[in-house]
């Protein structure tokens, strides 16, 4: 049997990567990798500190990894990845001026069979921890358009409400078939 697909949702704070990443592998009987960020901030009950990023970066990974095993034994065709560590990155730029991590992260993006970027449309609301304004998403947006502008990397932008947004998203993984 082939490795299954890996299909990245990647975009800034609250355009609803998570809904949308088990919506897909509902739709698509796949599995979703949740953000390992949100995992540690729930644990931690903090945002990371610079020091800590290479290592939410390769855990991320890790359970990228653990879902494609996971998706292989239960013969899935699409593994649907909430964040990814081009996205880790970007955000250690972003709070730190750290850019050390964006090579291994361009490296690790290439094992993706597609990248949905999902647009900021959705309305903003605070979640007490990790979402910090509607500006600062606005500014990772386009940090996230630059960065795979830069790699070449190409994407797919999915925007609009509720079912609309759900159908985008669905069309463009179905282009994987075509």
């Amino acid at each position: 049997m082939p490795s299954p697909q890996r299909i990245c949702l990647i975009g800034a704070e609250c355009t609803g990567k998570s809904t949308m990443a088990q919506a897909l592998a509902a739709h698509f009987g796949g599995l979703w990798v949740p953000e390992h960020l949100r995992a540690f901030c729930d644990l931690h009950g903090r945002t990371p500190r610079v020091e800590e990023q290479a290592a939410i970066m390769r855990a991320q990974f890790e359970q990228e990894e653990q879902g494609v095993g996971l998706a292989l034994q239960a013969g899935c065709d699409h593994v649907f990845c909430d964040g990814s560590p081009l996205l880790t990155a970007i955000y250690s730029d972003f709070y730190f001026s750290d850019r050390s991590l964006f090579e291994c992260a361009q490296a690790l993006h290439a094992r993706y069979a597609l990248t949905l970027v999902l647009q900021p449309d959705l309305p903003w609301w605070p979640d007490g921890l990790q979402r910090d304004s509607e500006a600062v998403r606005a500014d990772v947006h386009a940090r996230v358009q630059h960065a795979l502008h830069a790699m070449r990397v190409p994407h797919i932008e999915v925007q609009g409400r509720d079912g609309e947004r759900l159908q985008a998203a669905i069309l463009a993984v179905e282009t994987l078939t075509r």
